[in-house]
């Protein structure tokens, strides 16, 4: 053994002494799971990717999904984790990516709670601290938005990084992205200091609506016998098997993209010692799920791989975990504290004891739930509503509470019912319900809903069947009520003090006045739906 100089043992002092303080300062200021891992590990701090895709849902070979080829995902779930009850809190694009960016629910991030929204300048970014400390950060694709995030002067903040968009490819099929996601990569890594660690936001376009109507049978190859099992919420017909196919497609595309990007980084020598993680920002564009609040809604991929940093590779995971976790767990392996990092207080914890951990299945007892909720997703309701729900999601119970139930939950009938993508499914059960209400398909896509709903996840995962009528339910509604209020009083949500309504008064980015406008006979265009889907018959309200 070699000697151990005076030097050494000074050094090793101060060490000691500096990490009980950085300790001691994470007490102070941190949720108590955040700082559980915090300088716990002499871990050399990783690069990082980050991958979040556009309206994916729980469909990838890993998961068990048949008609969706994920090779790239299904590697790194192998070589690291695989994560089953992962969650946005929010169905929509630019507010579940608000959380992702702040580790604040959406109820916390103000006006970045609703889609079409403005960034506030109160809050700040994780990639917006890393760049301040030295780091490399940039992005492909999509960052934040739809929306905008502007500085105190006016100019495009950096909000996800310095942008890596200019290597262009021949689209894959028509309306989808012309981006070369990987090459954009490769220019990233190019552009890297030598000594600097560095951070990509790798944010897919796809699967985001609109697709070429069967290009996953026409040029995916696939067939419409492939789909083992359509959800209970629509029609089992063959417009909609096409319409899950080409859903599949623009999937397999990002993952292709991701599965190149893995191959740059083992061909630098840089792949072991990059914490990679994938994810999307919510469910399939599809009805009943993107935009709503139901199971398939807020559930969402997520694989982590980090051979110098996850233990026991391989593990499945099912702690509850969700988005507000992404920002203390990337700040915690960077070793910036979170009061060194200029952000607004953190609600999530770091996700630094699972990978740590050498256990599968429950790691950390106390992630037993997540908290889900919805604010406006988009506009076309009378003064700019929105539609709010809050919502606790367990192993076995999804409970839902509608605090208008008096509004229609997908958006007026006679604009479009804006808060659901245009899509061949949506048409369909559109005309279901033109020839008659009653239909079971359009009351359940787009029919009003009652003031709570509760689900039994392990027999009816589709969320069809409401139990909250049901008497012998009213003690755990009550339980489940209860533990989601408190938790909601304790992170400030306005809707616990009766100021909910703010969500509706702040301005919506696009579309500001449409419901208003529309009725007043101007011509407005909502890109993201059909012309068809406005209705030109009146729709009487059935609660």
């Amino acid at each position: 053994m070699p000697p151990i100089h005076e030097k050494t043992i000074v050094d090793n002092a101060n060490n000691t002494l500096t990490d009980f303080m950085k300790r001691l300062l994470c007490s102070l200021t941190l949720p108590a799971a955040f700082c559980i891992g915090a300088f716990a590990a002499d871990i050399t701090r990783p690069n990082i990717l980050f991958t979040i895709a556009d309206d994916w849902g729980l469909h990838a070979g890993a998961y068990g999904t048949r008609w969706v080829k994920t090779p790239a995902l299904d590697r790194i779930a192998r070589e690291g984790l695989l994560f089953q009850n992962a969650y946005t809190p929010m169905a929509k694009c630019a507010p579940s990516r608000a959380i992702v960016l702040t580790g604040r629910h959406l109820w916390q991030n103000e006006e970045a709670g609703n889609h079409l929204a403005y960034f506030p300048l109160t809050l700040k970014s994780w990639p917006e601290t890393l760049m301040t400390k030295g780091w490399h950060m940039g992005f492909t694709g999509k960052g934040w938005g739809p929306g905008v995030a502007n500085d105190a002067s006016g100019n495009p903040r950096l909000i996800t990084g310095k942008s890596f968009n200019a290597r262009k490819t021949e689209p894959a099929a028509t309306a989808m992205s012309n981006n070369d996601y990987a090459a954009n990569f490769k220019d990233f890594l190019d552009d890297a200091p030598k000594d600097a660690p560095w951070c990509f936001w790798y944010g897919a376009h796809e699967p985001h609506r609109g697709y070429e109507f069967q290009v996953g049978v026409n040029k995916g190859g696939k067939k419409l016998t492939d789909i083992d099992r359509v959800p209970d919420y629509w029609p089992d017909n063959e417009t909609v098997r096409h319409d899950m196919l080409d859903y599949a497609f623009e999937v397999e595309h990002v993952d292709t993209h991701l599965g190149r990007m893995i191959g740059e980084l083992e061909r630098r020598g840089l792949l072991d010692n990059t914490l990679v993680i994938v994810t999307s920002d919510h469910g399939m564009p599809f009805p009943r799920v993107k935009g709503y609040a139901y199971h398939d809604s807020n559930h969402v991929p997520l694989v982590i791989r980090w051979p110098r940093g996850v233990r026991s590779p391989g593990r499945s995971i099912e702690d509850f975990v969700d988005f507000t976790d992404i920002a203390p767990t990337l700040l915690d392996y960077a070793g910036i504290a979170w009061p060194d990092s200029g952000m607004m207080p953190i609600t999530g914890k770091t996700w630094r004891p699972i990978l740590e951990s050498s256990k599968s299945g429950r790691v950390v007892p106390e992630r037993d739930h997540v908290l889900i909720g919805k604010e406006r997703a988009d506009v076309g309701r009378p003064n700019n509503g929105g539609y709010p729900i809050r919502g606790i999601v367990t192993a076995d119970h999804l409970y839902l509470r509608n605090y208008e139930p008096g509004r229609w939950p997908a958006g007026n009938p006679e604009t479009g019912y804006l808060d659901t993508d245009g899509s061949p499914t949506k048409s369909l059960i559109l005309d279901l319900g033109r020839a008659n209400r009653a239909d079971r398909y359009w009351q359940l896509n787009f029919g009003m809903r009652p003031a709570e709903e509760l689900y039994e996840l392990r027999t009816d995962r589709d969320c069809v069947h409401n139990l909250a009528n049901d008497a012998t339910h009213a003690e755990r509604i009550t339980a489940l009520r209860g533990r989601m209020e408190s938790m909601l009083k304790a992170q400030g949500d306005p809707r616990m003090g009766g100021r909910g309504q703010v969500f509706d008064q702040y301005t919506p980015t696009n579309g500001d006045g449409f419901y208003e406008k529309f009725m007043r006979g101007e011509k407005l265009n909502a890109g993201w739906v059909n012309p068809t889907d406005f209705e030109k018959q009146p729709v009487i309200p059935k609660q």
